[in-house]
């Protein structure tokens, strides 16, 4: 796959920008496919395997992964996240727009397969404000959230090489812009 006409919007951002719930939005509001990725990190009390993730084994991923199942796949916070080639491929083919989120490295990766991808990279206002959303998830201990914010920080020295970057600091209005910037797109 290196070229499709039907739409692929690939969104990167820090843990706790709001990537995940600004693609659903985006992916329920239009209706398109919003990538649920496989990963071997362990399944959260309030995940739902197929909806949040594949949770799969790392035996399982490799064998996914050395069987050319993926899109794009990448080692984050120790655990393999990876997107199936085979169900971006189905919904391309339906005629039906894509939208999902991966980390900068995943984005790389993807648009040198998928060259009239659109990627869009979202952040926060600044670092202290992205802190403050990762402490009020509740998810992570202050070592996990320290880690994440490192992470932040190398992830936004990337933002050159998405051609939009969206500012989050209000959800409707950033929600509105990644449509605008969609159908910019599409008109082209």
């Amino acid at each position: 796959m290196t070229h499709t006409k039907t739409p692929f919007v690939v969104v990167s951002g820090p843990s706790g920008s709001g990537k995940t719930s600004i693609c659903r939005r985006i992916a329920e509001d239009m209706g398109w496919y919003y990538s649920v990725s496989h990963t071997t990190r362990a399944q959260k009390e309030n995940e739902t395997n197929g909806r949040d993730y594949f949770f799969v084994t790392k035996e399982e991923f490799l064998n996914l992964r050395d069987n050319h199942e993926f899109l794009e796949w990448a080692v984050v916070y120790d655990n393999y996240y990876g997107t199936s080639k085979r169900i971006i491929d189905q919904n391309l083919a339906q005629g039906r727009g894509v939208i999902l989120d991966v980390d900068t490295q995943g984005a790389r990766n993807i648009k040198d397969v998928i060259a009239d991808a659109v990627l869009i990279f979202i952040k926060t206002v600044e670092i202290d404000e992205l802190k403050k959303r990762l402490t009020r998830r509740g998810r992570d201990s202050d070592r996990e959230i320290a880690k994440r914010l490192n992470r932040a920080r190398d992830e936004m020295a990337h933002t050159d090489e998405y051609q939009h970057v969206v500012v989050n600091d209000d959800f409707e209005r950033c929600v509105a812009e990644m449509k605008n910037i969609i159908k910019n797109n599409l008109e082209k």
